[in-house]
């Protein structure tokens, strides 16, 4: 793949290059919501009950390094790598563990509802992008009140390849009908930040649960800490005075 420009340190003035902006791309767990802290006490109870680790419950370390952002089929190669049917089983039962706490404990990412105003006011097309089921997904959006907010749901196991790799991106772009070269990708985890940039698609990193450090090593543009980050609608305002929606 020949490198492109999101592949390359950017900062958060250089957005106005995206100028006519025409649409945003959301991640969903950790990126629309702090989900983490849902699935880990998820794996946590049920990988002890199966005495995974000597019955030692898993850390948030190892939950972040063999479990977030991953495509299911991953981690269960990953937990369970001599069983494949124990490893489809298991995260069938651990996905519906999830939904069922997701529906008390899903709250939005800070300052999402300011910026879901900021992209409608603009006219701006809009999918979330997802390694996780299609059922978690569409709960999530529910919980959160998006439903009607997004012109599409594009999931990892529905596309050739799931994140890292960027076809679910690239199918994003396909069928909102716009160009990389227009668009920008919210993402938490260090696989759909790879995922977005191998798309050429210029990515924000939020903090909400991976290490600065390690998103970085993904070459986001910027990072932020949510949606209420002065480094975000700085940027967001650089977008605007470009496209002439504020004087200078």
């Amino acid at each position: 793949m020949t490198a492109t420009s999101a592949e390359k340190p950017m900062d958060s003035s250089c957005l106005a290059q995206l100028v006519p902006l025409e649409a945003v791309l959301f991640d969903i767990d950790g990126t629309l919501c702090d989900s983490d802290p849902i699935h880990l006490l998820a794996f946590q109870q049920m990988l002890q009950e199966i005495g995974y680790n000597g019955g030692v419950p898993i850390d948030e370390e190892f939950f972040v390094k063999h479990i977030a952002g991953k495509h299911n089929d991953d981690i269960g190669d990953y937990l369970f790598p001599d069983d494949r049917v124990r490893a489809a089983k298991f995260l069938d039962d651990k996905e519906a563990l999830f939904r069922s706490l997701a529906k008390e404990k899903v709250k939005p990412i800070d300052g999402l509802c300011k910026l879901k105003k900021w992209i409608e006011d603009r006219g701006l097309k809009r999918a979330a992008v997802t390694n996780a089921p299609r059922p978690n997904a569409e709960l999530m959006i529910e919980i959160l009140g998006l439903s009607d907010f997004f012109n599409a749901v594009i999931v990892g196991s529905e596309c050739e390849h799931a994140k890292p790799f960027p076809d679910p991106y690239l199918k994003a772009l396909e069928m909102l009908k716009v160009s990389k070269d227009h668009t920008i990708i919210f993402e938490d985890s260090v696989s759909g930040i790879k995922a977005g940039v191998a798309a050429g698609v210029p990515v924000i990193g939020l903090t909400t649960q991976n290490p600065a450090h390690l998103l970085m090593e993904a070459k986001p543009a910027f990072l932020i800490k949510d949606y209420a980050d002065p480094k975000l609608w700085a940027a967001l305002e650089d977008i605007d005075k470009k496209a002439g929606r504020i004087t200078a």
